[in-house]
């Protein structure tokens, strides 16, 4: 009855009959100003209530007297609410009720204060909101955003360069194949398959004439990478973590790495790949889309068509000219270029995209599909081994 309370809001007709005292009424005071009557516009008021889902008016505690929700314009009042939900609430849970601080409540203008981004939790859907707010931040805000972002991308960076580093590296050591390998070396699958001319029936057997083997990457740039992003206000996730990535790319000497941004102009980020902050601060997010014009410059920076792997992130939604983008994308994979389309990269779930642009890309053999953070290195390493994508729900491109 308890939680129950927590989640109704405790008005007279909630029905639980329960009422809180202690840390309790603190925790339902912290989830009022943000889901109760000024949970839309933070002007506070009264009213009735339909629950924290969907509440629409204020509420009348059972411990703690009447009161309306909503944190209004006062910086002092969000910064003591910011302080309370981390002291009743988990890591996951302040991220998320932050993000709904923003959304409902218009907080934005606020995290252009030092005090302010200094008090809250630093995620990545923060560093999106902030990269939005990058060009209206004061200069006395900007050192505090960095360091804020540094630190997300430092934490990111932690957990995805190893993994990242150590299946790239394997697959761009079978990517080099050898036609005398050692037995440990020979690759067995495409072994057969260059050898079923020599099937014999009554052995049951393959007669192996031509062995194929994985060979090990010598030094030296074995692959170009292109990782082209959508930097539109949809995409703030996918940007964040592209540029994580293409930092990780970047170090790798096997890889040569490039980082292009576009919204209906592009930007050849590359030169800032040594530190993804650099990156994250050299985009802007919003605007238009014009895929074709971004996959246009890509295309003047490929001069080995069967080493190159190109990445677009986007949702689609193409504001250029769409005959042309697909006749890019169509040109590239004749040339040889390993193309992959990621509708998203993050961990957000399905994304919003444009069915028929998705569709279209599908019929040219570049499935568009949303992907993870965690899966991404298997798709990079799938697409430099050329073998087919990973693709996590196969429905999602049709």
């Amino acid at each position: 009855m308890r939680r129950w309370r927590l989640v109704l809001g405790g008005q007279g007709a909630d029905g639980t009959g329960c009422s809180l005292s202690g840390t309790d009424a603190a925790m339902d005071r912290t989830l009022e100003a943000l889901y109760g009557s000024g949970g839309g516009d933070g002007s506070g008021g009264s009213g009735t209530a339909t629950g924290r889902t969907g509440r629409t008016g204020g509420s009348q505690g059972a411990a703690s007297g009447p009161r309306s929700g909503g944190l209004g314009g006062s910086a002092p009042q969000v910064a003591r609410w910011l302080g309370d939900i981390r002291t009743y609430f988990p890591t996951s849970v302040v991220q998320v009720m932050q993000r709904d601080a923003i959304d409902r409540l218009g907080l934005s203008a606020l995290l252009l204060e030092p005090e302010m981004l200094a008090a809250v939790e630093a995620d990545v859907h923060l560093v999106g909101t902030l990269l939005s707010l990058n060009k209206a931040m004061p200069e006395t805000t900007k050192n505090t955003a960095r360091a804020v972002v540094r630190k997300v991308v430092e934490d990111l960076e932690k957990r995805l360069a190893t993994r990242t580093r150590a299946t790239l590296t394997g697959a761009l050591d079978r990517s080099a194949r050898i036609g005398r390998p050692r037995h440990r070396d020979i690759d067995w699958d495409r072994t057969i398959r260059a050898n079923l001319k020599n099937y014999l029936p009554d052995h049951r057997t393959v007669v192996p004439e031509r062995l194929i083997g994985y060979g090990r990457a010598a030094r030296g740039v074995r692959k170009d990478v292109l990782l082209c992003v959508d930097q539109s206000g949809s995409m703030a996730a996918s940007v964040v973590y592209a540029s994580v990535f293409g930092a990780v790319l970047a170090s790798m000497r096997s890889l040569a790495t490039r980082l292009i941004v576009f919204d209906t102009s592009v930007v050849d980020l590359t030169e800032e790949l040594d530190d993804p902050v650099d990156v994250l601060f050299g985009t802007q997010l919003g605007g238009g889309t014009d895929i074709n014009r971004a996959l246009a410059y890509c295309q003047s920076r490929i001069t080995r068509p069967a080493d190159t792997v190109v990445v677009l992130i986007s949702d689609l939604y193409e504001g250029g000219i769409r005959e042309e983008m697909l006749g890019r994308v169509a040109a590239m994979k004749a040339s040889g270029v390993q193309f992959v389309t990621l509708l998203a990269l993050s961990d957000e779930g399905a994304p919003s995209y444009d069915r028929e642009h998705a569709a279209a890309l599908a019929a040219l053999g570049a499935p568009a599909f949303a992907c993870t953070p965690d899966l991404f290195p298997e798709v990079m390493a799938a697409a430099i081994e050329r073998r087919q994508l990973p693709i996590p729900d196969m429905a999602m491109h049709q």
